[in-house]
């Protein structure tokens, strides 16, 4: 009963991030495939932890036939074998014809209309796709090559070479497939951003042809950047759950050099204007940065005179500080 707790608490805190990003700086980012995105996604991690099939439609209170349907209405068109019902719709918009919400209808009729409408909905907030007009008389035209690469100068693309650096310094070795599944509705700009990442040293690649993969031995975000913050915001909450995961994966405790090694603390100073540790308070953010700035440019300098050997360890170390303006609560008179 407890992990159900935390995890309703946990999801309440995801959706609160997720809401601040999809409005942060006045945009509006559309958020239709959420819901779908996590359910798929917790089915395959459920899967790679070995968790069967039937044991996680029941963690899902779902029939495993039902459980099963989902999951594939998700991840593949039920009219269409073996392309997912956003990359079929979206490639039967692209031959050329104007295509109303009934004719788009019919031609998928073997798949949920729910879920058809749901990936015209997300086609269209994308860009990918132009449409008029409401309900089944909506019409939908892909939007062509030179119209996507328009309204991707018009958005101000600033950002994405960043956030594709931290996938592959992250996630990486990748290769162009998994890049392109990370990137879901930049694939267009995906190759250039590699080969400019590739030309900058940033990133290198092993492999030819569909063997490519694409490793970072480092990655380098910085402070105040006015530009690539979303990298930035992408691998510090990387490096907290990843924190997390590890620390729960943990058997035996939390004794010995695992305690002193793996997992994270979490302290609330109250201060205020003339408290006499307030400054030391403010400034533990400032403090941690200097000391580990210093520490990873030493690191460096050595691995780069002596180099790193096949097998090494990463150690991932996060810090974060905020400050919350709170009201004593007012002594209750006697």
């Amino acid at each position: 009963m407890n992990v159900r707790i935390l995890i309703d608490s946990i999801v309440r805190q995801t959706t609160v991030l997720i809401a601040q990003l999809a409005t942060s700086g006045g945009v509006r980012a559309p958020l239709a495939h959420v819901a779908n995105q996590v359910f798929l996604e917790l089915t395959r991690e459920l899967d790679a932890q070995g968790v069967s099939r039937k044991v996680s439609a029941d963690m899902f209170g779902m029939a495993l036939r039902s459980y099963l349907r989902r999951i594939q209405g998700l991840s593949e068109s039920s009219t269409e074998r073996g392309r997912t019902l956003w990359e079929a719709v979206l490639d039967y918009l692209s031959q050329g014809e104007v295509r109303s919400r009934a004719q788009v209808l019919k031609r998928f009729s073997r798949d949920d209309h729910n879920l058809v409408r749901g990936v015209l909905h997300d086609l269209s907030e994308s860009g990918l796709v132009f449409s008029s007009g409401s309900g089944l008389d909506q019409v939908y035209r892909a939007t062509t090559k030179a119209e996507q690469l328009q309204m991707g100068k018009l958005a101000d693309a600033a950002g994405f070479e960043e956030l594709l650096w931290a996938f592959i310094y992250r996630e990486g070795p990748l290769d162009r497939a998994a890049l392109s599944e990370l990137v879901a509705g930049n694939v267009d700009r995906l190759d250039a951003a590699l080969e400019h990442l590739r030309s900058l040293g940033k990133i290198a690649v092993d492999g030819q042809g569909e063997q490519r993969r694409y490793r970072a031995e480092r990655l380098e975000v910085l402070l105040q950047a006015e530009v690539g913050w979303e990298a930035a915001v992408f691998d510090h909450y990387r490096a907290l759950v990843q924190t997390i995961c590890h620390r729960l994966g943990q058997s035996g405790g939390s004794g010995g050099a695992a305690q002193n090694r793996i997992g994270g603390s979490t302290f609330t100073l109250d201060v205020w204007e003339g408290h006499p540790f307030a400054d030391e308070a403010y400034g533990v953010l400032a403090r941690f940065r200097a000391i580990h700035t210093e520490l990873y440019e030493r690191i460096e300098r050595h691995n780069a005179d002596h180099g790193r050997p096949a097998e090494y360890d990463q150690v991932v170390i996060y810090g974060g500080q905020h400050v919350v303006s709170r009201r004593a609560a007012d002594e209750v008179e006697s």
